[in-house]
């Protein structure tokens, strides 16, 4: 009866592996025959739309504006990887160090690198696998450990021992993920629309409205075929993305304009470029849930309640991480694209956050 009794913890947690896993390729199998089932439908429709693909050989001027700063390239020595960055505001300055989400690349905090640099140093950053950054071709190269390791190898590149840590999205999650493992590096983290890992891992197995929003993850886990979903009808799903009324961005703020929309159309149309930020997910279920994840830096989580990705109740579980002064400010016009659409209001509560006198709460 002992022994019984102290196999059973092991067992549950075997149990709840397996159930787990089931849950994730049984999924992965239903979104892979929705995916399917769109592309008989539109290859029925017209095939040769369906395969079309304009070819873009030169950037969009956007990308190339010098008011939003100085591109910058550093390799990093121990991984040998080249990244790619956009660098405005005087060097010496405080570190501002801004991870994009996907489908992005740094362009989509070009509004913060106008607003911040007359005080920080502001670094927007391709991440490992987008846009002019290396992209290594294994997806074993994209695990959470490895993308951690980036953002402490360029801030030793840049000259810095620590910077104010903002990250959207999936830069969300890295950004939790650092200040996690490197508190020390972290002055303040703020992050936008995404919870802290640990709570999307447990509200995703309780709420099935959240796993039809995540199906992504599930369906980016299946090789090669997503790239190519995203690329048909001349990446008419991605143009969807940014410019639909449920996804897009500019519900009630400001809009993508057309060159905006090329720009990222630009990015994600270059040979390959698609495969580095899905193999960015392709890694996440062996990662999570953290074994440490606790949050001691002082930290601003912001959200747009409308969503179509994130649902606002992880947002409000997220405090119990933070072991410092917490702020939580959820915009209710606003989607998921939140520092794009609403750069005016994004950029004052930051402002706000950044000259705040935080103290750590007593525990």
């Amino acid at each position: 009866m002992a022994r019984l009794r102290d196999c059973l913890p092991r067992l549950m947690v075997t149990i709840r592996s397996l159930l787990f896993w089931s849950l994730v390729y049984c999924y992965c199998g239903l979104c892979a025959s929705v995916y399917l089932l769109k592309l008989l439908w539109s290859i029925g429709k017209g095939p040769t739309q369906t395969f079309r693909r304009v070819a873009r050989e030169h950037p969009p001027a956007c990308l190339n504006d010098p008011s939003l700063g100085t591109h910058c390239y550093v390799r990093i020595k121990d991984s040998g990887l080249r990244f790619h960055y956009v660098a405005a505001g005087e060097r010496g300055k405080p570190l501002m160090l801004l991870l994009h989400g996907f489908p992005e690349f740094w362009y989509s905090w070009r509004h913060q690198l106008r607003e911040f640099k007359s005080e920080y140093r502001v670094v927007a950053l391709d991440l490992r696998g987008y846009g002019e950054t290396d992209a290594p071709i294994h997806r074993e190269n994209y695990k959470l450990d490895c993308l951690i390791t980036d953002i402490k190898d360029i801030l030793d590149s840049l000259g810095y021992s620590k910077c104010v840590l903002i990250g959207h999205d999936w830069g969300g999650m890295i950004a939790w993920l650092i200040a996690i493992c490197y508190p020390e590096m972290v002055m303040k983290l703020i992050v936008i629309n995404f919870p802290h890992p640990n709570v999307f891992t447990e509200y995703i197995l309780r709420h099935p409205a959240q796993l039809f929003k995540s199906s992504y993850y599930y369906f980016f886990q299946i090789p090669w075929f997503p790239e190519f979903m995203f690329s048909i009808n001349d990446f008419k799903a991605l143009k969807h993305l940014f410019t639909s009324h449920s996804t897009g961005i500019g519900r009630k703020g400001c809009r993508l304009t057309a060159e905006d929309l090329e720009a990222y159309i630009y990015v994600f149309s270059q040979p390959g470029a698609l495969n580095g930020p899905i193999n960015h997910y392709r890694n996440i279920f062996s990662c999570l849930p953290l074994k440490h994840h606790m949050v001691i830096t002082p930290t601003l989580l912001l959200w747009g309640e409308k969503d179509a990705f994130m649902e606002a109740e992880m947002a409000e579980g997220t405090k119990i991480y933070v072991k410092n002064y917490f702020r939580l400010t959820i915009l209710s016009e606003a989607s998921h694209g939140l520092q794009q659409e609403q750069p005016d209001i994004v950029n004052k509560l930051i402002w706000t956050f950044l000259k705040e006198e935080t103290r750590r709460k007593d525990w």
